[in-house]
């Protein structure tokens, strides 16, 4: 993985994005895309052909996310550099970018000015957090909420019934609604979609 230009894998499911992320880097003389990829599983399979110094990986991806996707990408190919990218800046997804083997994690928002700097950083071996994301993560507290809990607010998520969440998990709806009732009270939520929406905002699901 060396050359004179820093070869980058680009992933996102957006295909507008992906194109213009394309077409920005490829005006940097140092900096060459080599392959781009719509899911998870696709991501995986160009860096395993392509070798790339640098992926750019969306956090939120179909069939795997960035945060899986990362993961077997440095299993199988540890020297490449990985930077998340995501809409959603949510402190505890940093923690898990990081855990997770990322070097960069940064948010869709970062100026076209930025974004092959940090490439850059990334692939000298540096390391760089969106400063909006880490002030954030900082003043967050701990999850209050149990694994179950958070299993069902994630099926809560897109506004499903009591009865389909139980179907999803694979529990009794009467244990489904004491799980959401009991987030709720914590989340101070008034309904399960609220609490739901409070827990993917603090990036617990």
């Amino acid at each position: 993985m060396s050359g004179a230009n820093i070869r980058v894998v680009l992933a996102d499911d957006e295909n507008l994005l992906l194109d213009s992320l394309s077409l920005l880097l490829s005006l940097e003389d140092d900096l060459e895309v080599v392959a781009q990829a719509c899911t998870g599983a696709e991501s995986i399979e160009a860096v395993r052909e392509h070798q790339p110094d640098v992926a750019i990986l969306d956090l939120d991806m179909p069939v795997l996310d960035g945060l899986s996707a990362t993961a077997e990408i440095l299993r199988e190919v540890p020297l490449v550099k990985i930077v998340l990218l995501t809409r959603h800046a949510r402190p505890a997804a940093l923690r898990r970018a990081l855990a997770s083997g990322a070097a960069a994690f940064v948010t869709k928002t970062t100026s076209s000015e930025e974004l092959p700097r940090i490439i850059r950083t990334v692939n000298q071996g540096g390391r760089y957090v969106d400063s909006r994301i880490a002030s954030a993560a900082l003043t967050e507290g701990d999850c209050p909420l149990t694994a179950r809990e958070l299993e069902a607010l994630r099926e809560a998520l897109d506004g499903a019934t009591v009865n389909v969440i139980a179907e999803r998990v694979h529990l009794a709806p009467g244990t489904v609604r004491n799980y959401l009732s009991s987030a709720m009270t914590k989340l101070h939520a008034v309904t399960r979609v609220e609490a739901a929406k409070k827990a993917w905002d603090e990036g617990w699901i």
